[in-house]
């Protein structure tokens, strides 16, 4: 596909998306999640600080390519992936926990996407000739802080609006997510066999090591755990696909974005599962 037009489905997806969350998520509840600062600073810590970290740590650790590196550092550095409230979910996550946690990823995003990456230019010259952080982060404003803030206005000033149209357009946002997705997967299979062995051990263990971290660091509440043991891995998707043709390096980490999507289904879905049956037994006993 033509790269302007990868762009502005890319542009207008997000945009959607974002536009959906701020309409549909209540941001009084948000405020309510903001008034427990224990509880947010466990969330922030998981998502936005140890995840990096254990990049950090594989990239120093292991000899990947420099398209592998720019990859997860783009990962690492978009959290808050548009659907992680319904995954949450499955899992048998907190659904007011994953909506606080979801719209206030995407708020911060605008802060934590160019400062990630501006941690990681500085750690790794190979990352630092290809990311233009100043322009990641006022494209990152455009396409997440402003539509994520029209819908909490839209709440605020037009709440019958508002939710007549919430519905539709949580339809049409995640359903323009999903042929982004599959689009993207369908430009990057036939460059995933050369992704390599050692790339895909280290997208493994940063799927892995999130969910650890998620799961063990909430301690307070069994469907807290899970929930933010699915946001730790949930990396979005859609934003780290925006940096990446922002920086005219997309056709590079393409394969390691699609890799990551495969890998976290593949390890995430298991995990889901087994943890939705153990909050089952737990409540039977």
């Amino acid at each position: 596909m033509h790269h302007p037009l990868l762009l502005i489905l890319v542009k207008v997806t997000i945009f959607s998306l974002m536009l959906a969350i701020g309409s549909n998520l209540c941001f009084e509840k948000m405020l309510s999640f903001w008034r427990k600062p224990a509880l947010v600073f466990r969330a922030l810590l998981a998502v936005v600080v140890l995840v990096p970290l254990v990049v950090i740590l594989l990239l120093k650790l292991l000899n990947l390519p420099p398209e592998v590196m720019i990859g997860l550092a783009l990962l690492a550095a978009s959290p808050g992936a548009p659907l992680t409230t319904k995954r949450s979910q499955k899992a048998g996550g907190s659904f007011q926990y994953s909506a606080s946690l979801q719209l206030t990823l995407a708020i911060l995003a605008v802060f934590f996407t160019p400062l990630t990456l501006a941690i990681f230019a500085t750690l790794f010259e190979k990352i630092s000739q290809k990311v233009a952080i100043l322009e990641v982060a006022q494209q990152v404003m455009m396409v997440q802080l402003l539509p994520v803030s029209l819908g909490i206005l839209m709440q605020k000033f037009a709440p019958t609006f508002t939710k007549n149209i919430a519905q539709p357009l949580t339809f049409i946002a995640d359903n323009l997510f999903l042929v982004m997705v599959v689009l993207v997967c369908i430009l990057g299979l036939p460059l995933f066999s050369r992704v390599g062995q050692l790339p895909l051990v280290a997208i493994a263990i940063m799927v892995i090591a999130s969910l650890g971290i998620g799961h063990t660091l909430d301690r307070l509440d069994d469907d807290m755990r899970a929930t933010l043991a699915i946001f730790c891995i949930a990396r979005n998707f859609g934003l780290a696909l925006f940096v990446a043709i922002l920086n005219h390096v997309q056709q590079q980490v393409i394969p390691t974005l699609v890799a990551y999507v495969i890998l976290g289904a593949f390890i995430g879905v298991p995990y889901s599962i087994w943890n939705k049956r153990r909050l089952a037994k737990t409540d039977l006993s």
